[in-house]
This record gives structure tokens, sequence and C-alpha cells, in this order.
């Protein structure tokens, strides 16, 4: 997998993020599910990652509006440059981690077999309370309290995702 920022591929459990630039909400979804991994003691055997399905941005940094959502939350966004999947990285993958359904039948068509395709899945079907929007909203056309309501969006499926995925990652690391 060619990725411009370190991967660790021989994390137990390898997710990706991808939305349409990745400017928007992959990376956002990334600093956060990362941190949410990090204070939870996984941080090495958890990678993360994002991509867009688009090539429109590639080696741009994330949004302005991104940025500035994140750092007034507490994170730090910084670094990140956009990159577009590769088909080739579900060999590597665990999970992909789609927000809206363009890029769930984009990606779903990108896989060359069932089990990758597999795993693609969207964001908010990890959150119940969620689940029945399916797609999270595109900010990129919107406002500031847009790039607000995403922020939260993610940050609750995240936390029901990463919930998830614990009790399975908590046996592999013991």
């Amino acid at each position: 997998m060619s990725f411009d920022r370190a991967f660790d591929e021989s994390a137990l459990f390898r997710i990706c993020f991808v939305c349409t630039g990745n400017i928007c909400r992959s990376p956002i979804a990334e600093v956060v599910f990362r941190e949410l991994v990090r204070k939870a003691g996984y941080a090495g055997s958890v990678a993360v990652t994002s991509a867009g399905t688009g090539d429109w941005h590639v080696g741009e940094p994330s949004d302005a509006r991104t940025l500035a959502v994140l750092d007034r939350n507490g994170y730090g966004g910084e670094g990140h440059r956009a990159r577009q999947f590769d088909a080739s990285w579900f060999d590597q993958l665990d999970l992909v981690v789609v927000f809206d359904r363009s890029q769930e039948r984009i990606l779903k068509s990108w896989a060359s077999n069932e089990q990758d395709a597999g795993k693609v899945q969207l964001l908010l079907s990890f959150d119940h309370e969620q689940a029945a929007m399916l797609d999270v909203p595109d900010p990129y056309y919107s406002d500031a309290a847009m790039f607000d309501s995403v922020l939260s969006m993610i940050e609750r499926a995240c936390a029901a995702l990463f919930r998830q995925l614990e009790p399975g990652i908590r046996r592999r690391v013991s």
C-alpha cells in the first residue's frame, strides 16, 4: 500500500475511511477514530487512514474548515494530504468505511471479489441512532455550522464503531 503518511501494515486491524475528495469527512473520521484508538491504548494495534474516491484534491491538505472544526474541538489534523483510494489496498485492509451510498457503490464496484466488497460499510450503519439517515452529508458546499454537525455525526458513529471493534482488538492484543 502506498500512502503519504506512515501506515503500520503490521497492525492487527487496518481501517480506511473514504469520502469523495479526502479533504472533509474522511480526514475528520481518521483523526477522530485515531484519537479513540490512542485513548484506549491500541495505537500500535489499529492502523487508521483515509482516502477519497476521486482524484480532484490529491496532494492537497484538508479543507480549511475541516482543520478549523477539528481545532475547535481539541483535535489536530495538520499534515494531512489527500489521496485517492486504490483498489489494490483492499488486500491490506480489514474495513473500508464510507460516508454515503455513492461512495459505497463506487468502492463495491472497485472490489474484485465478494470478500473485498463486504469490507465496504457505511459509517452511520454502526450507530443504531443514526443508521436510518444512511449518509453523512458532504459539508464541502456548506458553512462552518455544517462542519460542526458533520463532526458530531462522525464522533458518534466512530464511537459506536469503536465499541463494536474493541472486544476483538482486545482479544487479539492480550
